[in-house]
């Protein structure tokens, strides 16, 4: 009985350490607070998703649809943040995360539909297959853009260009701070203002 009690209490010490510094178990809507200007890394299995900007510096995943055992996890640590969304349905699955307005965004998309807000700062987005919208806002914030698709469209009018078919690719070069890199495996991959 000792024995136990003395596991839980270390168990408890660990979650509490865990919370401390900055970790959420995975549950269905987390939120943390985060920092502006910070860079969000994220790993999503196969769903549609919508990354927009939030209305204060906060990270918040809201998932619905159909759920199922999906479940999402926030972790923070100073000005890096980790956002995983696992066990996702094979349908009507869909998540809202919302992130602060200026965030350099890593996202990486199993397969699914992906559309991001007027997010401003570094974009770099890879998924195997489905399509992805990327709002980029002023073209001329950014020094460069950098996207391919293996089968699809590439639709960068905002940039001056777009292309389709086999292994299509895109390079731009502006006088912003910015970089985008976007390659998609099978689908259609559009910048839009």
């Amino acid at each position: 009985m000792q024995r136990t009690a003395s596991l839980m209490a270390r168990l408890t010490l660990a979650a509490f350490f865990a919370l401390a510094a900055g970790s959420s178990p995975a549950q269905t809507n987390p939120e943390k607070p985060f920092v502006s200007g910070g860079r969000i890394e994220m790993t999503l299995e196969g769903g549609d998703y919508e990354v927009r900007p939030g209305a204060d510096n906060r990270v918040r995943v809201t998932l619905s649809g159909n759920i199922g055992s999906a479940k999402a996890a926030v972790n923070t640590n100073g000005t890096h943040a980790d956002i995983e969304v696992t066990n996702t349905p094979h349908n009507n699955f869909h998540a809202i995360i919302e992130v602060p307005e200026v965030s350099d965004l890593r996202i990486r998309l199993t397969a699914g539909n992906l559309v991001t807000g007027a997010i401003k700062g570094n974009k770099d987005i890879q998924s195997n297959a489905g399509n992805a919208e990327i709002t980029v806002g002023d073209p001329s914030q950014y020094a460069s853009v950098d996207a391919s698709v293996r089968a699809g469209n590439i639709d960068a009018d905002v940039f001056g260009s777009s292309t389709s078919g086999l292994f299509r690719s895109f390079k731009w070069q502006g006088k912003g701070k910015y970089a985008v890199r976007a390659r998609l495996g099978a689908g259609n991959l559009g910048f839009h203002k």
